[in-house]
């Protein structure tokens, strides 16, 4: 692996990154402490939307285009614990593909930070 190479290629492109998101979604939609913010969602606008964000957050070639965290996270009247849960799914996904720990601290490093804006606080 070249060191040159960014987060996004590192983890192993879009393809890859879909697969993770696949993974984190099925183990959300398994979790019943968060499973109904997602009851009347189209799930694949929504894992398309993540692979994208997940990109970004990784460095990809790919612009978010979502909107703002605050914005589309507070009619949903999220908890700390609703955060935690889905983070957690997100890092068991991470190492479901054998991301390295560096690459997933990384990520969920990046992904803490935008705690405040999804809790609205």
């Amino acid at each position: 692996m070249s060191t040159s190479e960014n987060l996004y290629e590192q983890i192993g492109g879009r393809e890859r990154i879909a697969a993770i998101v696949d993974e984190f979604y099925d183990r959300v939609l398994d979790d019943e402490t968060v499973v109904h913010f997602f009851d009347d969602m189209d799930m694949a606008a929504q894992r398309a939307h993540m692979t994208q964000f997940l990109s970004s957050v990784a460095d990809g070639p790919v612009e978010y285009t979502g909107g703002e965290m605050r914005d589309v996270h507070e009619p949903l009247d999220l908890e700390r614990e609703h955060f935690a849960a889905v983070a957690t799914h997100l890092e068991g996904a991470l190492r479901a593909f054998d991301v390295p720990d560096e690459k997933v601290e990384a990520v969920m490093a990046e992904v803490a930070a935008l705690e405040d804006d999804v809790l609205c606080r």
